[in-house]
Parts: structure tokens; sequence; C-alpha cells
């Protein structure tokens, strides 16, 4: 999912600056559940020159797309489970108080 890294003469992996930033752009994306294909067809993409800024930032645009989706839903799903543990809180609390 990265460019290829540079390799010393021992075959060890020599990671640069820009190697690393890569790296870290890549773990940020997939922890945001962006897809693999996706990164994977950026970094060819990016591989290619120039000439592909625009199909590039076409997949940036896609997959933001998708996370604002994801996040709504999260969003939801958030509230759903925040109102059933107050309906919990409401059964529970007076109950134990019952008990003291």
């Amino acid at each position: 999912m990265i460019p290829p890294v540079h390799r010393t003469s021992g075959g060890i992996r020599d990671y640069t600056e820009e190697d690393c930033g890569w790296v870290s752009f890549v773990k940020c994306m997939r922890g945001a559940g962006l897809e693999v294909e996706a990164l994977i067809e950026y970094v060819s993409l990016f591989q290619q020159g120039d000439a592909t800024a625009q199909a590039r930032k076409q997949i940036l645009i896609e997959q933001r797309e998708r996370l604002e989706q994801r996040l709504q839903e999260m969003q939801e799903t958030l509230q759903r489970l925040n109102f059933k543990i107050q309906k919990y809180e409401k059964i529970v609390l007076p109950a134990e108080e019952k008990l003291r």
C-alpha cells in the first residue's frame, strides 16, 4: 500500500522521512476505514506523477464521502445507545434504591 522502500545492501529496509510519511498516511486512512483498494490505487496514481493529480483528488473525495456517511451512521448508533442506556438507568436505579 505504500511506495517501495529503499533497502540497504544487506536487504534491510531504510525508511526515509517520506517513507514514514506514507506509512503514517496509510495507517491514518486505514484506521478511519478507507478501503485498501482505494489506497493502492491512490499510491499507484501518485507514482505516475502530476498528470494523475485530478484522479487522486477524486479518490480522496469519494473516500471522504464514504467516511462522512459512516460518521453519520455511527452518530445515529451512538444516539440509540445513549437512549437505551438512559432507559436502563431509569429502571435499574429505582430498583437498586428499593433494595437499600
